[in-house]
């Protein structure tokens, strides 16, 4: 958009976007000088799709690692990198998230309230060369929420599954424990309960648990940064525009109490708003179909505002047919769907397609896993939706998604809504009928998991081979933790989606974030990350935290870029050169 007409407002820097990405660049921009910094927010609440999920972040080689004594390091972290992601994305945007990304989480831990510590949590491909079987997914530090005030009440909840029945709020490490019942489970349960009945302040005032942690801590921690730094946050307050003149992004136009105000930006605009999950249009236009919102565990507010917006100032767009994929499990009337990140691991289940067949390792990482819905759909055997198929034992025993396990809640207690969507049989035949799937290839189905439990390996895809897979699995089950008999009557069935976590094509990027045209130049004053970016990550997900932890990195390279004088140098001379006259005000 061109424009020379007067601005209702100015400050430093714009941020678009709450969620981890966009509050660390707010935060981080502040903290290097720029006296005005106002961060918009599209929802009525802030956190985006960060405060939902489990807030770790994928940085390799971290001062919270070394401290520790693990022993990695940038050249590592590269190797696995492009061994993992191939050319997809470049070398130098490969280097510059290893070396900056432990950079960006020790000026974080110095310069904010944001606190981590490192989890045994292991790479997703820990066998390719550089992998590591831990400590490169860092967890947030859990936090009170008293620090936030009356900021609590509008920072995102977290979704019912990554809560202890639905109220306990829980770390990643507690909840391995929990999920897997390894050693010690049951008494972290116990003080989990203890703490969040002896908050008696807290329960006066509500069920919500004061203890902070997963998404809804680093929510918090940024927010509590923000608070102390003096960084406006206006909620319900969408961008629609940004404003450009003679080629830099001045400012956007954001509607904010029922009023379109146009916001100058003299150091630039900076989006984090999310990728476009929940544009049915726009998942039509680009991902692979089948394809629905719906089965999206995101924020509804997801609607690829800002790539759209991007686009119309000339920013090149990639990796658009991509998404951060994740199997789902939709429950009719529930407000999202339930994302199986771990569950799938877990002995004595098998995901079978329309012919009553596996078609991938139902261990792998959530986005193979997901990914796999549409590399093996075939018009002879369509794989959506599948089904999740497994028996007594495993119902009695684990959770799966919206069902806990039948020890806490048998099936009379289990919600109609549920058994809309979840099958039981007496027998493997009649819920083959039950599913509409060939009886017979189920049967013997079946059967083949059944032998590959007893001999622990699995002939067909592997399961249970990498130590990635085994992490979520059961120690006690031998000799696979991933692979038990699905044996005992009655036995259930599930639907199953390729869902996602949110998309990763957006706005092509540098290696500070700016935005690209599709000749490579720069869109001076135009920084883009998150979500809204096409990810450094290419299609592929080396590690828990791969999102957060490039939107906290690239958040952060932007709000340093923009406040020195780098900025200048990269692109902005040239284009004020070409606006004597306009009323832009170089950085």
């Amino acid at each position: 958009m061109q424009s020379t007409a007067k601005f209702d407002q100015e400050v430093d820097v714009l941020v678009v976007g709450s969620g981890a990405g966009a509050m660390t660049a707010a935060v981080a921009a502040k903290a290097e000088g720029a006296a005005n910094v106002l961060v918009v927010e599209k929802s009525d609440v802030y956190g985006g799709t960060s405060a939902m999920s489990g807030g770790g972040i994928w940085i390799p080689n971290s001062h919270y690692a070394r401290a520790e004594g693990v022993n990695d390091s940038a050249e590592e972290a590269l190797t696995y990198l492009k061994a993992v992601i191939g050319d997809e994305v470049s070398e130098e945007r490969l280097k510059a998230y290893v070396d900056k990304a432990p950079e960006m989480l020790e000026y974080m831990a110095n310069n904010s309230k944001v606190k981590f510590e490192t989890v045994p949590y292991s790479d997703y491909y820990p066998e390719k060369p550089g992998g590591k079987e831990g400590h490169r997914t860092h967890q947030p530090a859990p936090m009170n929420a008293g620090k936030l005030g009356k900021e609590f009440d509008l920072l995102r909840e977290q979704p019912s599954q990554v809560k202890v029945m639905g109220k306990f709020t829980m770390t990643m490490k507690e909840g391995r424990a929990f999920l897997t019942q390894a050693k010690g489970w049951m008494f972290t349960l116990f003080l989990m309960v203890l703490r969040y009945y002896a908050d008696i302040p807290g329960r006066l005032k509500g069920s919500r648990s004061r203890r902070l942690t997963m998404g809804n801590a680093l929510s918090g921690q940024l927010r509590w940064s923000m608070l102390e730094r003096n960084i406006d946050l206006w909620l319900k307050s969408p961008m629609t525009e940004l404003i450009e003149e003679n080629g830099v992004v001045v400012g956007a136009i954001v509607d904010h109490d029922g009023s379109p105000v146009r916001i100058k930006a003299k150091r630039g605009v900076i989006i984090g708003a999310g990728g476009f999950e929940h544009n049915q249009v726009m998942r039509e236009q680009y991902l692979p179909q089948p394809t629905s919102s719906e089965w999206s565990g995101s924020q509804e507010n997801n609607t690829g505002d800002g790539i759209l917006a991007s686009e119309k100032v000339g920013a090149d767009k990639a990796l658009m047919e991509h998404a951060w994929w994740a199997p789902s499990v939709r429950i009719p009337g529930w407000e999202r769907p339930f994302i199986i990140f771990a569950e799938r691991s877990l002995p004595g289940l098998v995901i079978v397609n329309k012919a009553g067949k596996r078609f991938a390792n139902e261990a792998a990482p959530y986005l193979e896993s997901g990914l796999a819905f549409y590399t093996a759909n075939t018009p002879e055997a369509p794989t959506v939706p599948s089904h999740v198929v497994f028996d007594a034992t495993f119902r009695h025993k684990f959770p799966f998604g919206p069902i806990v396990p039948g020890y806490t809640m048998p099936d009379g207690r289990l919600s109609k809504r549920i058994w809309k969507v979840l099958k039981k049989a007496d027998t493997i035949e009649e819920l083959a009928g039950l599913i509409d799937v060939d009886a017979s290839a189920l049967a013997e189905t079946v059967s083949k998991n059944n032998d590959y439990a007893k001999t622990g390996v699995d002939l067909d895809f592997h399961r249970g081979e990498s130590y990635y897979d085994r992490y979520y699995g059961d120690a006690n089950n031998t000799p696979n933790p991933c692979i038990a008999p699905i044996a005992k009557p009655p036995f259930y069935a599930i639907p199953i989606h390729p869902g996602d976590i949110g998309t990763k094509g957006g706005v092509c990027t540098d290696v500070n974030g700016s935005a690209l045209r599709e000749d490579g130049s720069v869109i001076s004053g135009l920084y883009v990350i998150g979500n809204t970016a096409a990810s450094v990550m290419g299609s592929k997900y080396p590690g828990a935290g791969s999102t957060i932890g490039p939107a906290m990195t690239f958040g952060y390279l932007a709000a340093k870029h923009m406040t020195s004088g780098d900025r200048v140098s990269d692109g902005l001379k040239q284009a004020a050169s070409k606006q004597s006259s306009s009323t832009v005000e170089p950085a």
